[in-house]
């Protein structure tokens, strides 16, 4: 039997997120969208061989420090520099994951389709979860083969079109909403 593979995402990493987050965190940006990023880029990690460590990281960091649900130039970079004043108190990354972790949120609000696996990986969970603000992900404006075959995009789209509530927001990261 294969190993259980933990997640790099703690309760005390979530807390030290949320305790900066100034959204609700039930929003359109908040932690059920964190949390079915999370679970659509594990989907990719193990499909794609894309980094879990910085997938997983990347889902929780890259709103978190929205100002708004509308358009918010910059939030991207905001969290990315929550990551980089994170790093070594409540998650540990090593430099190589972490330089991917900081591209992958400055910039995934870019539209971008080439570059690193690991970026594609997470910049197509992200875009896998567009449902919840009525917008159908189009299989030519993701990154990875994995993302654009039919059985995952139907399954993201639809948790997202009904703002599912992934378990691992209480049963993983302790949140009650």
């Amino acid at each position: 039997m294969p190993p259980l593979r933990t997640s790099v995402i703690t309760q005390d990493l979530i807390r030290a997120i949320l305790n900066r987050y100034p959204l609700p965190w039930g929003g359109i940006h908040g932690v059920k969208h964190w949390a079915r990023v999370l679970e659509n880029g594990r989907r990719l990690s193990e499909s794609t061989g894309a980094r879990r460590d910085v997938v997983e990281l990347f889902a929780v960091f890259h709103d978190s420090r929205r100002t708004n649900e509308g358009i918010d130039d910059g939030h991207g970079r905001r969290g990315s520099e929550l990551a980089g004043k994170l790093r070594g108190k409540a998650y540990e990354l090593d430099d190589e994951a972490f330089a991917l972790l900081i591209q992958a949120c400055d910039l995934h609000t870019e539209g971008y389709l080439d570059g690193d696996l690991t970026l594609r990986a997470c910049w197509d969970a992200d875009r896998l979860d567009l449902g919840r603000v009525g917008i159908t992900p189009r299989p030519e404006k993701l990154c990875t083969q994995e993302a654009r075959e039919a059985t995952l995009l139907m399954w993201a789209t639809e948790r997202s079109e009904r703002f599912f509530l992934p378990a691992l927001v209480s049963e993983e990261w302790g949140v009650h909403l």
